[in-house]
């Protein structure tokens, strides 16, 4: 639903198709629908602070280009305290869903699709196509008769399992159990502007009174008078509506209407115990193949990833990520990721793509095992603000740092958005004296490589809460607590 990285631009997101509406058996075995989903893409990360080993990831849905922050071109700077959005993300990922305004992000994207034509080789298509299914019949029959025929011969050594013999007993760890409890509480969901293009994307029950938690750039496309629906995997489809949603976190929470009265939220897991190694499951709608599960590990914590869904009128999201191989692609975007117990640890949003190419020839990537989630911990506290107020809350230090690489962290600028000061006088930062030109290096013990890095880690905590800042002046370290001020909404 992504890739790391500051201060470069955001690579073109793929776009899935939509996801069937059909009964959850029709959606498996159809051809994803026609039209494009958007989908954001991990674009590659410049190199970190020295030292570091890794790059920061960022993801990007469809577009090309990362969208400017406050109307500001990328690298210029942005502040992580003030209710200006933060500056234009670096590199980023793309989107693991099907949603998102213009270009979309993880998801799948589509416009209306236009009446085809009427032609013979539609005639003669289908005519090959039952064609292969009777030979496919005739021969099916002609190697029953035969196995039978073995069957019924004393040379037969096949060993045939007694009829009535009760279901497979699973284990409650095995992927097979884990996705048959959490699957009937996972929906697929469609998005539609009031143009009527949109995208699929993926959601699962929060609650019993009808939230479902998804991605922002999934639902984007229906929060201005859209369209938004969700379809369950028994087939039951149910209109929707956007409750609230956080660009900045990209999260989201729809309510469904004439919810049924016998949901069963999925349980939340705590993201904070994952270790590297532990098993993940992935269920979402790759490429509109609705219901799709997949299996892998936990290949990393913490992993910087900044996004966008490339359109010229998106924010910049930022998370501290859960990396994971499991296998997701467009249209998996909002989908949860399972711990083997089945408890949600995260919230599947973006992966980092190889290239622009396409599968089918079309301009989407596949999965090369980086995906990224929202940390659940961080997800579920930004839906209960959702929920409660319709907007989301944001801590900030209170200073605008660059996007830029190779300052050795999060450099704070000499001048703010728009002319204003780099640090606000009051704030969070000025408070405990840091001044334009410091390089913020840790938070807590968390190392800080970039700007994109340090917002990422401040979104993890809470309005309130003291942090230690690590940063250098004229070649010396010095540490000071901040205690994080509040940002509300997106603007």
């Amino acid at each position: 639903m992504s890739t790391e990285n500051e201060g470069t631009a955001v690579p073109p997101a793929p776009s899935a198709p939509p996801v069937p509406v059909e009964t959850p058996a029709a959606s498996a075995q159809s051809a994803a629908p026609e039209g494009g989903a958007p989908t954001a893409q991990l674009p590659a990360v410049p190199p970190s602070a020295p030292g570091a080993p890794e790059q920061t990831p960022a993801y990007a849905s469809m577009g090309s280009g990362a969208p400017e922050a406050h109307g500001h071109a990328p690298g210029a700077p942005v502040s992580a305290a003030e209710a200006g959005w933060p500056p234009p993300p670096p590199a980023v990922p793309s989107y693991a869903d099907g949603g998102g305004s213009g270009a979309g992000g993880w998801g799948s994207s589509y416009e209306q699709p236009a009446p085809k034509p009427k032609n013979r080789r539609g005639g003669l298509v289908a005519a090959i196509l039952v064609a292969a299914l009777v030979a496919g019949g005739v021969g099916g029959g002609i190697g029953y008769s035969l196995a039978k025929n073995n069957d019924n011969s004393t040379d037969s050594t096949t060993v045939s399992a007694p009829s009535g013999s009760g279901d497979v007993k699973r284990a409650s760890g095995t992927v097979a159990n884990v996705a048959a409890k959490a699957l009937p509480s996972t929906v697929t969901i469609e998005a539609e502007s009031s143009s009527g293009s949109g995208g699929t994307g993926t959601g699962f029950v929060f609650d019993t009174q009808g939230h479902i938690l998804t991605n922002n750039h999934v639902v984007a496309d229906a929060v201005d008078g859209g369209k938004l629906t969700a379809t369950f995997p028994n087939g039951k489809k149910y209109d929707a509506e956007v409750v609230g949603h956080a660009q900045g976190y990209d999260v989201a929470v729809i309510k469904l209407k004439n919810a049924p009265s016998d949901l069963k939220p999925l349980t939340l897991g705590d993201s904070d115990a994952v270790a590297v190694g532990d098993s993940t499951i992935a269920i979402g709608a790759p490429f509109g193949l609705s219901n799709t599960v997949t299996a892998g590990i936990i290949s990393a914590k913490n992993r910087p990833v900044a996004s966008s869904d490339g359109s010229a009128s998106s924010k910049a999201s930022y998370m501290s990520a859960l990396q994971t191989d499991a296998s997701i692609n467009p249209g998996n975007s909002g989908g949860p990721l399972l711990d083997a117990q089945g408890a949600v640890i995260g919230i599947n949003s973006a992966i980092q793509s190889s290239s622009s190419g396409g599968l089918g020839g079309t301009s989407q990537s596949g999965s090369i095992g980086l995906g990224f989630a929202i940390p659940i911990n961080q997800a579920k506290h930004v839906a209960q603000q959702l929920i409660k107020t319709g907007k989301p809350v944001y801590p900030v230090i209170g200073a605008s740092v660059s996007l830029q690489d190779g300052t050795g962290g999060a450099k704070i600028t000499e001048q703010g958005a728009s002319g204003s000061a780099a640090v606000t006088s009051g704030g969070p930062a000025d408070k405990a004296g840091l001044k334009p030109g410091d390089v913020i290096t840790k938070l807590d013990d968390q190392v800080i490589d970039s700007g994109p890095t340090l917002i990422g880690e401040i979104w993890t905590h809470q309005p309130g809460d003291v942090v230690k800042l690590t940063y250098t002046r004229d070649g010396k370290t010095h540490t000071a607590e901040v205690t994080l001020g509040q940002r509300d909404g997106d603007s």
